[in-house]
């Protein structure tokens, strides 16, 4: 006889002086029992990846060999492969989703060559080997990553067309008629054993920032909300539509804070907020932070329910697997259980389905990049640019400073003095002495930032630097230092580290952060506060990317649409020498009171 709630009741009201005597020798009502036994359970898992950065290969354009790195890791979506495949083989595919959370076709030569060199936009061009390796692998969606935009509109939009699964954005808007610009979700069916099918809701969100970073992309033309505010608006919808699960895939990190200050009234970070703010949401992949969390609880606060969270770690270096428990109760599939984890790609070999797939595309780039287009008078590294002022960041910035001079030449700014900023993007970057490629000189700039050029005061550039020079440990006078200790404080990135170039400067490290700038002076005189320069300037720092003062706000004078890295590569080319004597100087340096650290 089947056990329903009512006669259920009705018999433990009757007998319960019976389940008492039963409970107490340690037995179980057979009939709640048979009950347990009759429910309905299915498992399945939802695999995911996120930040690609158009690695299909486990290689590096930049130093023309196989990627490595000092925890071994390896990238790129052909080791994702083999343990799709693995994980697919285990669970049985029907069993699986796969899922990506963006930032998909911008990040290696690789990619660049596709958007730029022999771009998938032109007349009879190519399919892009991120959309041939994801069809390939069988993704079942992808949320837009902010660097989605990054080659501008039209691109992304071919990449779309080439993908045989939907790219989702819940929170970007078309301008004009504040509709969804893309697919906000897609529901998937998971096909059971026990009759009615799963119904798997994938919402997509992205990056409020890309209205801040890619501005000149996408000015006038989509506007980016807030992640909270858009999964409350389409969860309840989803739940409503009869989503048995939520999964929301999010170019967003996890901590809740945002890299570009007031500029935008949301949070850059908010998965966490997500899940604690939106009831119906089971599990959450969490990208944009290139950062390894296997599995993160967070509570709901209406619900009390926890939402489980997970981000695999960049480039195709881990895999994310949520494991979802449902049973079947009150006429539908309910979620039990869900625990995430992820699955490391250096311990498996790349699939050369997807590598001889794409052999052809990968040869192509590697020649490119190994194209010869100048030379140089002396080897210059990276190893010790983050702490030392060295000729290769001064390279950067001596070009940067040339080109806005050169675009300002004739205008009411001509006259104004030229600084210019640079970061050590990578501290394996190397030009060699003599023979100079083009992999040599694009290592030398990894990111696709452009180039700016923003009127600030003698006042705000200190303030800047003061902003900059955070990124030191603190570290007494006379204490023992270590260069590997030295850096970094408070978690701030070797990228969000600017140098200054075109002034004179000391960074005591021994004093609290917000006053360790000392004797800054500029062509041999102390700074002025009102005295007026042009700082050449990327357009991620420009437009708020790592919260430094005042630039966001400065006077913007001229920008360039053209890569800083393809600008590097073009000046080579031009000049076919690098004469590292004519832009090589000490002009900054680490102190403790006086006394320099190296």
């Amino acid at each position: 006889m089947s056990l329903n709630r009512r006669n259920f009741l009705g018999r433990t009201a009757v007998t319960g002086a019976g389940v008492a005597l039963a409970g107490a020798v340690g037995t179980v009502p057979a009939e709640a029992e048979s009950s347990a036994r009759r429910k309905k359970r299915y498992s399945f898992t939802v695999m995911g990846t996120t930040d690609l950065h158009g690695n299909v290969f486990n290689w590096d354009y930049f130093t023309d060999a196989e990627f490595d790195d000092k925890a071994h890791n390896d990238v790129g979506l052909a080791k994702i492969s083999t343990l799709v495949n693995q994980v697919r083989a285990e669970k049985g595919r029907r069993n699986t989703l796969l899922i990506d959370a963006g930032d998909t076709i911008q990040g290696t030569q690789l990619s660049y060559y596709y958007a730029k060199v022999d771009p998938i936009t032109g007349a009879n061009g190519p399919v892009h080997p991120m959309a041939q390796a994801m069809n390939a692998i069988g993704y079942d969606a992808a949320a837009l990553g902010n660097h989605e935009f990054n080659y501008g509109i039209p691109t992304l939009r071919k990449f779309q067309e080439q993908c045989r699964f939907p790219i989702l954005g819940a929170n970007a808007l078309d301008a004009k008629t504040m509709r969804p610009a893309f697919p906000p979700y897609v529901m998937k069916t998971v096909c059971t054993p026990h009759g009615r099918d799963v119904r798997v809701a994938v919402l997509g969100l992205t990056n409020p920032g890309i209205a801040i970073w890619d501005k000149a992309n996408v000015q006038g033309k989509m506007v980016f909300p807030g992640l909270e505010e858009q999964a409350a608006k389409w969860v309840p919808k989803l739940r409503s539509m009869g989503a048995d699960v939520v999964i929301v895939s999010a170019h967003s990190g996890s901590s809740g804070t945002s890299s570009y200050g007031d500029q935008l009234p949301y949070i850059e970070n908010a998965a966490a907020l997500v899940a604690e703010q939106v009831p119906g949401i089971d599990a959450i992949l969490v990208g944009h932070a290139h950062t390894e969390i296997p599995e993160y609880r967070v509570t709901n606060k209406a619900t009390g329910k926890q939402v489980v969270l997970s981000e695999p770690l960049k480039w195709g270096q881990r895999l994310t697997l949520f494991d979802f428990g449902l049973v079947w109760e009150r006429g539908g599939w309910q979620v039990e259980s869900v625990a995430a984890k992820v699955l490391n790609s250096n311990t498996v070999a790349e699939d050369r389905r997807i590598t001889g797939m794409l052999g052809d595309e990968h040869r192509k780039v590697v020649a490119y990049v190994n194209q010869v287009i100048g030379t140089s008078s002396a080897a210059m590294g990276a190893a010790e640019a983050a702490y030392k002022d060295t000729p290769i960041i001064d390279f950067i910035n001596h070009v940067q400073a040339e080109t806005v001079r050169a675009a300002l030449a004739g205008t009411a700014y001509a006259s104004l003095p030229v600084l210019s900023q640079a970061s050590c993007f990578s501290r394996t970057a190397a030009v060699p002495a003599g023979k100079v490629t083009i992999r040599e000189v694009a290592g030398l700039y990894p990111f696709e930032n452009t180039l700016e050029a923003r009127v600030m005061t003698g006042a705000q550039v200190r303030a800047y630097l003061e902003f900059s020079a955070r990124y030191y440990v603190r570290t007494a006078a006379g204490v023992p230092v270590d260069p590997a200790k030295l850096t970094n404080a408070e978690g701030v990135p070797d990228y969000n580290y600017d140098v200054v170039s075109g002034l004179s400067y000391e960074i005591d490290v021994a004093k609290a952060p917000g006053s360790r700038i000392v004797n800054l002076s500029f062509d041999g005189k102390p700074l002025v506060d009102s005295a007026e320069f042009v700082l050449a300037v990327n357009n991620y720092r420009a437009s708020g990317g790592g919260n430094f003062p005042h630039v966001a706000r400065a006077k913007q004078v001229w920008a360039n649409s053209d890569e800083i890295r393809n600008t590097i590569i073009g000046w080579v080319k031009a000049k076919q020498s690098i004469d590292v004597a004519a832009f090589s100087s000490v002009d900054w340096k680490l102190t403790r009171d006086g006394v320099p650290v190296f």
